[in-house]
């Protein structure tokens, strides 16, 4: 099983408009909502393809409360632990080529609550050792990471590992939501190391599930006949 954390989810809006146009007024022609963030963005990309997961994390306040009915919903394992903090809001505003966000600041956690999770943590991974861990950590890379997986956006991304470098090219450029792509990167990425999957192929999987990402209609669900129209034609090579 792979366990995703998201210490600041969010309930994700995602506003649908024909034409996003600053300072303009809009009307919306559809809302999604879901439970978000980058853990369970994660989670809910390796549930679409059939693989065992658990969401932990801090959820808190009303907003807390319907990310947790959410995650019910969908059907999507879930532990979190709870804090009094009211749970952050994303909205994002999507057109038929890109798309528009907006993240309200996180809820203060305090230093009892931090506790309560490190210890319900430690409880979920029963004292197993051995296993792979993986940080979606932006520009704040982590001390003695064995690989780096750089994302370049539409133009793929880059391994680079102790076996080799690789670059992994998408056949096309993708129209769509962006918002989640890089999580379902960590999606393909968590599944291929979990799975001991060689570099070359797991680079193709992360480029193609991530492009998959943005034909879907929101974060955190993946397009199926898009990942397996793309993922033979991902273009790999060496960096």
């Amino acid at each position: 099983m792979i366990v995703t954390v998201t210490l600041n989810p969010a309930l994700d809006l995602t506003y649908r408009v024909d034409a996003l146009v600053p300072h303009g007024t809009h009307r919306v022609a559809a809302v999604a909502e879901r439970p978000g963030g980058k853990g369970i963005n994660v989670a809910a990309a390796l549930r679409t393809l059939g693989e065992p997961v658990l969401a932990t994390g801090l959820l808190g306040g009303a907003t807390g409360g319907r990310v947790t009915d959410l995650l019910a919903g969908e059907g999507l394992p879930a532990a979190f632990v709870p804090i009094a903090g009211e749970t952050r809001r994303t909205v994002v505003v999507a057109d038929h080529d890109d798309a528009t966000g907006f993240w309200e600041p996180g809820p203060q956690v305090t230093a009892g609550e931090w506790a309560a999770f490190v210890a319900h943590f430690r409880d979920l991974l029963g004292g197993a050792a051995g296993g792979r861990e993986l940080a979606d950590a932006g520009a704040a890379l982590a001390l003695g990471a064995r690989a780096v997986v750089v994302s370049r956006g539409p133009r793929g991304v880059v391994a680079l590992t102790t076996a080799g470098a690789w670059r992994g090219v998408p056949p096309e450029r993708i129209a769509g939501n962006p918002t989640g792509a890089g999580d379902a990167c960590v999606a393909a990425l968590a599944r291929g190391l979990r799975d001991q999957t060689p570099w070359p192929d797991l680079v193709a999987d992360a480029v193609a599930l991530s492009a998959a990402a943005v034909a879907a209609p929101s974060a955190g669900a993946v397009d199926r006949d898009t990942y397996r129209r793309l993922l033979p034609a991902v273009r790999v090579s060496a960096a």
